[in-house]
């Protein structure tokens, strides 16, 4: 894959800078935006320095230790989507987004990629960040339809709108993938000379992976909040 120079690499923010004109133009959020383009920038750099450590680690503890940091953080996120925010709810989040993505992790990366050695950072740590990450949001908004729904019609018609409203997303990523779009880690390995039918299974894969493991943990959390309900 061709590296990208700092020269070249700042000519992608040339339409960052025109969105951002604009709303400064109209007098809206351009320090907020400014401050989440600068998050991220930050935020990306210093991850390549740590992916960099982490890819050459040997060590299955800290290869653990970082899914489980990751797992905190996606349950946390998730919780600041609710009104109700206390341990308990935490704590339906956090088993929920482990039931769904720790499993369906655990099935990719031994049963379909059967990684040697098990815990290679290399494909465990970006699977996971793809599978937490969208069980993180599902589980959102889940969550947070299902708080709205409960207050207006009992908990079974709760939780089948809940459930449908959060799958909504991923449901259409499914029409869409291929036709209207070709997904990050599809595009990625085709540009770094993969071939596209190699890519096709990968991006598979991948597809059924997030689609499961968000369906399961928004699942997980509807049942987990079942019996508050009665």
């Amino acid at each position: 894959m061709q590296t990208i120079s700092l020269f070249h690499l700042t000519f992608a923010f040339v339409p960052v800078v025109i969105v951002v004109a604009a709303l400064f133009w109209w007098s809206l959020e351009s320090k907020n935006a400014i401050y989440a383009l600068a998050r991220m920038l930050v935020q990306l750099l210093l991850i390549g320095y740590v992916l960099t450590f982490i890819f050459k680690t040997e060590s299955a503890l800290v290869v653990i230790g970082v899914l489980s940091i990751m797992l905190l953080i996606s349950s946390w996120i998730s919780l600041r989507s609710l009104h109700q925010r206390n341990r308990l709810q935490f704590a339906r989040i956090l088993g929920s987004i482990a039931l769904g993505g720790v499993f369906t992790l655990a099935l990719v990366t031994q049963a379909v990629l059967d990684l040697n050695p098990w815990f290679d950072p290399r494909y465990m740590i970006p699977l996971a960040g793809m599978i937490f990450a969208n069980a993180m949001n599902t589980v959102a908004l889940a969550a947070e339809r299902y708080e709205s729904e409960v207050e207006r019609v009992d908990y079974s018609e709760a939780k089948r709108t809940a459930l449908r409203a959060a799958l909504i997303p991923l449901i259409n990523s499914l029409f869409a993938v291929g036709l209207v779009s070709l997904p990050g880690m599809m595009t990625g390995q085709i540009l770094s000379g993969v071939s596209p039918l190699i890519a096709a299974r990968y991006q598979i894969v991948v597809m059924c992976m997030i689609f499961g493991s968000a369906g399961i943990s928004a699942v997980c959390y509807l049942l987990l909040v079942e019996n508050k309900s009665k």
